[in-house]
């Protein structure tokens, strides 16, 4: 088939369609490879709501995420579609805790006064965040990317290197697929089940942090609230289960007790791509076949969202040497 493009990228999830519209921003002529469309990714069912969740410090990461942050306040500023800065409140126990280590990425994050929380809580904070709704944001990258002349394949393949067949340069943005294409056992499942329910009126965010019981959280949509939730480490399964919705409805309505009764519309279950040792980002030293350059950027976890944007800039500065400008 030849060299038709300059960049590959393999994975239509949010991180693989934000490197390349990147790339494609950078002057390269971009083809996305991947096995399912992007509506059915890990990436649709997120609640996607920038959070570094489970991620540890790094100052790369605080970098990523802070221009990712500053990427979707721009994009809510103009109106993308699904992207919307909403308020948010983090709510802890037991003694006050420091501020976060990603708290220099957000502008107006500060701690809640004493007479803002109530029992079982003691602190929290309050900040603003970006809230993703993937069912239109998926949409609108796919469209960004084909509109600038990018292509989207759907092929499966079962090694990197069978991406050089359509340009010199691959982008390694496969998820929890790498586990596999790249041999790579630190890549896991996080399995994460959420609860989609009507919005009786509610626009905050608010997170449990310290909840003993379960991960927790209550994200207002324009239409409905995701509630959640879990992180499963290691669990392959898909299939919603009653027992954990049920525990998910109980904490989230201890939480905010205006979601009492309100009609559920959904379940989904998703599989995060986990990776032991943190985000992969990096070229990789021996890339295999034809291909030219390689480039690795996976093993979000669940921060694909808060991260996407600050690793697309930094895989299009590690691919920009190895393609041709437009």
């Amino acid at each position: 088939m030849g060299d038709r493009f300059d960049a590959v990228v393999v994975g239509a999830g949010v991180i693989g369609l934000t490197t390349a519209l990147r790339l494609q921003q950078a002057g390269a002529r971009v083809a996305v490879v991947a096995a399912e469309p992007s509506i059915v990714t890990t990436s649709s069912v997120a609640a996607a709501v920038w959070y570094p969740t489970r991620t540890r410090f790094e100052a790369r990461v605080l970098d990523w995420a802070a221009h990712t942050y500053d990427e979707f306040a721009r994009q809510a500023s103009d109106g993308v579609p699904g992207v919307v800065m909403r308020p948010t409140r983090m709510l802890l126990r037991g003694p006050a805790h420091d501020v976060p280590w990603w708290a220099a990425a957000v502008p107006d994050l500060r701690v809640l006064r004493r007479d803002e929380v109530r029992a079982p809580f003691t602190a929290g904070w309050a900040f603003t965040v970006p809230s993703v709704e993937m069912s239109r944001y998926l949409p609108w990258l796919q469209q960004s990317v084909s509109e600038a002349g990018g292509t989207l394949i759907h092929r499966r393949i079962d090694a990197l290197e069978q991406a050089s067949v359509w340009a010199p340069a691959v982008v390694n943005a496969s998820g929890l697929g790498a586990r596999a294409l790249c041999g790579d056992t630190e890549v896991r499942p996080v399995r994460g089940q959420l609860v989609l329910v009507a919005n009786p009126g509610l626009h905050t965010s608010v997170r449990d942090a310290d909840n003993a019981d379960g991960y927790t959280y209550v994200h207002p949509r324009s239409t409905d609230i995701v509630l959640g939730g879990t992180f499963e480490i290691g669990e392959w399964d898909t299939t919603p289960s009653p027992a954990t919705a049920a525990a998910i409805l109980r904490r989230c309505t201890e939480l905010l007790p205006e979601l009492a009764g309100v009609p559920v519309l959904g379940h989904r279950v998703g599989l995060r791509p986990y990776r032991d040792g943190g985000v992969r980002l990096e070229a990789d030293p021996h890339p295999h076949g034809r291909v030219r350059r390689m480039v690795h950027n996976y093993g979000h976890g669940g921060a694909g969202v808060t991260l996407a944007w600050g690793c697309a800039d930094a895989a299009t500065a590690l691919v920009a040497g190895a393609v041709r400008p437009g």
